[in-house]
């Protein structure tokens, strides 16, 4: 398994913008790279990002916690909790995240739904590493959140609990709407009838659309992933933004061209084969789950312009992307 890493990617400078904080600041008291926020996607072990994140409380004050859950919208959020805002109510969106929630770090979340109540547990999986008691805040914060985001109502957990209480109590207990207790367990319960109250921003269809990928990274924080594997999950994060290139992608990996190419020789593939095959299950992936037109598609998989994607998809499956929708629309 590969060590415990927290997820870092480019949301940050959005998010550190709307706090006031300047991210030269914040990674010089880190001790961490001047370009790391400029990276599009990297993680972090779990001793440097908690040195990252006292970093960035150093610079706002004892209330970051807070001020996260204020700033943070729907278009800041990491796929997997963007996500979850697809769901129909907090109890899935809960589920959801407990699946995909080592995408982001090495948290576990547990979601039990008893006959009245929904409680969501957080453990952090790096023992014996402890993380900052800010942070356990603002992932508890960040539940009820996703609850008022979701509904667009005060949703309101009837209990919360963790193990090192913050100072200052009151704004977050204000926040909460409920006591923040000490307990053996970093936990918030829920009413039944709050947790399932249905989310306005649910969106199965496009749920769909995320889930494939983000099954296939949680696959590839896997240690033992192949280079080919870990090409794969780079391009599925670098091919709506044009990163199709083999520099581009060797870049993101922290290999050289010459050391991907060789390994993906060595593995029995090429990085174009790679590249022909992502974009294949990709396009068949939107035809058939989703209503995007074919030339937003093209545009998703990096192709520069409409007609390069058609003449690609002819020579992958031998017809059209009309076809191929079309046929699965019949199937149904």
């Amino acid at each position: 398994m590969a060590p415990p890493s927290y997820a870092l990617d480019t949301t940050w400078r959005t998010l550190l913008k709307d706090l006031g904080v300047v991210p030269a600041n914040v990674l010089r008291r880190a001790g961490l790279a001047d370009d790391l926020l400029q990276q599009p996607s990297v993680r972090l072990a779990s001793a440097d990002y908690y040195r990252l994140w006292d970093g960035i409380e150093a610079e706002t004050g004892p209330l970051l916690p807070l001020h996260l859950v204020e700033a943070v919208r729907s278009e800041s959020f990491s796929p997997p909790l963007f996500a979850a805002l697809c769901s129909p109510n907090l109890l899935v969106a809960a589920q959801r995240i407990a699946r995909y929630k080592t995408l982001i770090g090495p948290l576990r979340l547990d979601v039990v739904k008893a006959r009245d109540v929904v409680s969501v547990e957080l453990t952090w999986l790096d023992a014996p590493l402890a993380p900052p008691v800010s942070l356990v805040v603002m992932e508890l914060l960040f539940c009820v959140a996703l609850a008022r985001l979701g509904t667009r109502e005060r949703e309101c957990p009837i209990e919360v609990t963790t193990t090192v209480l913050p100072a200052p109590l009151a704004p977050y207990e204000a926040y909460l709407g409920a006591r923040l207790r000490r307990g053996d367990k970093h936990r918030l319960t829920f009413t039944l009838a709050d947790a399932t109250r249905p989310f306005l921003t649910s969106n199965e269809p496009l749920w769909a659309a995320f889930e494939p990928g983000l099954r296939q990274r949680l696959t590839d924080l896997d240690a033992a992933a192949t280079t080919a594997q870990r090409v794969h999950a780079a391009l599925l994060e670098g091919l709506p933004s044009g990163l199709v290139t083999m520099e581009a992608i060797a870049r993101k990996l922290a290999l050289s061209t010459r050391t991907l190419q060789r390994r993906v020789e060595a593995e029995g593939t090429s990085y174009q084969q790679i590249l022909q095959d992502t974009r294949a299950a990709l396009a068949r992936h939107y035809l058939e789950k989703t209503g995007l037109p074919a030339t937003e598609i093209s545009f998703l998989l990096g192709f520069e312009e409409p007609n390069s994607f058609y003449r690609a998809f002819r020579t992958w499956t031998g017809t059209t992307p009309e076809s191929v929708r079309q046929a699965h629309q019949t199937c149904r």
